[in-house]
């Protein structure tokens, strides 16, 4: 996935193609609505940091250990009850 930084760029680019004999000052008006356009399109979807994700796995592993861990007490425990 491309980070908003990429993406700008490759945005850049490819209005400087299109409009390669637009004034300066045009390119800049658009690449700054563009901008705008993007960085709301991108506000709006739910996303999450590397970091964050990586965190978030984290502690699903812990909470996944810790089940098992559980599960294995709770069948030690059943089967002293059963006997």
């Amino acid at each position: 996935m491309l980070t908003p930084q990429q993406l700008f760029s490759s945005i850049q680019q490819q209005v400087e193609q299109l409009l390669p004999g637009v004034a300066k000052s045009a390119q800049d008006d658009i690449q700054n609505h563009v901008k705008m356009v993007v960085t709301s399109v991108l506000t709006k979807l739910d996303l999450v940091t590397r970091d964050e994700f990586d965190a978030q796995v984290a502690v699903l592993e812990r909470t996944r250990s810790k089940l098992e861990q559980l599960e294995k007490v709770v069948a030690e425990l059943e089967k002293k009850i059963s006997n």
